[in-house]
């Protein structure tokens, strides 16, 4: 298929998906782009290739960035306590749970947006004032005096609490808020210029809000759905060309040194053993029978919010697709992983 045909073929599929986002695409030299939909749909406000979009949970690797160069200048280890590293009035946190164990999903401190009990994001707002949610700390009240879900070092169950401690331990041995310590440290150094932690009554020119839709065809932004400005789990807004930016930095190490990237990039948690689905520090991954990675995967989901992002190495190819309404992106994902012919 040439790059026209591709072009169209791709435009249809964003219409029928009824998309509403935008997409980058690169195997080798060959790259392709696009963009549909409203990122104001009150407006009619077309979404363009420069606009931002929160990437939700997609952002978590941000968050393992960070505590690698700490690592890497010798302020933390991975096996560094979260004990030693951060003072928490949480009486029934276990006092043996590490820094790898929380990059991991592992150390059994209890998520407080555990999708076992609660299917929506957006419950967790009715009792409690989202607005007032602008920083890790502020995080601390919805989980801090729950009991262990686990034991450190049980097998792997996601959990975004796990990365509000990280971004406390962060900001405690960096000296610094981490939403600065990231945008400074990994977004000015990748040359993403137009991603940052923005707050969601105070958002910079060319972002897109966040849309849910109802089964009656009804909508709604979603402003009251998610906290005022994300955090070291999620949140964070971006384009899908600073994505790419962002792996190209990181994968010819100019955020950190290649032993630490290796560090970070290694699968560790089996996720799914039957389709070789692996975590590591901060992402899933596709691994072969010999773990070597196939695949890195990203992916956010919020109300209101669609993100996914692959980049295979074999083949030096990247895929960023970010959505602002709730589902699409996966979809729009496979399209062009079938146009770019990855053999994954």
């Amino acid at each position: 298929m040439n790059t026209e045909n591709i072009s169209t073929y791709l435009d249809e599929k964003q219409k029928e998906l009824s998309f509403s986002g935008a997409f980058y695409g690169r195997k080798g030299d060959n790259i392709i782009t696009g963009s549909h939909g409203y990122s104001n749909w009150s407006d009619k406000v077309e979404n363009q290739l420069n606009t931002r979009f929160s990437i939700a949970s997609g952002c978590k690797i941000f968050t393992a960035t960070a505590i690698c160069m700490l690592v890497e200048e010798g302020k933390v280890t991975f096996d560094s306590k979260l004990i030693d590293c951060v003072d928490l009035e949480s009486p029934h946190f276990n006092s043996e749970i590490t820094i790898h164990q929380l990059l991991t999903h592992t150390s059994g401190i209890p998520d407080y947006f555990n999708e076992d009990v609660m299917e929506d994001y957006e419950e967790l707002w009715e009792s409690r004032p989202a607005y007032n949610v602008r920083s890790p700390k502020d995080f601390l009240p919805l989980f801090q005096h729950e009991p262990m879900q686990a034991e450190p070092g049980s097998p792997f169950q996601y959990n975004n609490s796990g990365y509000i401690l990280l971004g406390l331990i962060i900001e405690h041995v960096a000296k610094i808020s981490f939403t600065e310590f990231v945008e400074d440290r990994i977004f000015l150094k990748a040359d993403m210029q137009d991603s940052g932690y923005f707050e969601m009554d105070r958002l910079p020119a060319r972002t897109a809000l966040g849309y849910i839709e109802h089964e009656d065809g009804s909508w709604k932004t979603n402003i009251y759905s998610l906290p005022a400005k994300g955090g070291p789990d999620g949140g964070a807004y971006t384009t899908v060309s600073d994505m790419a930016k962002f792996w190209q930095a990181l994968k010819t190490n100019e955020l950190l040194s290649e032993e630490v990237t290796a560090n970070l990039l290694k699968p560790r948690e089996v996720v799914n053993e039957d389709r070789l689905i692996y975590y590591g520090y901060g992402g899933y991954m596709a691994v072969d029978t010999l773990l070597n990675v196939v695949k890195y995967i990203q992916m956010g989901y919020d109300p209101g919010v669609n993100f996914r992002a692959v980049y295979v190495p074999k083949e030096e190819a990247m895929i960023v697709v970010c959505s602002n309404k709730s589902e699409g992106a996966f979809e729009m994902l496979k399209e062009i992983e079938g146009v770019l012919e990855l053999k994954i």
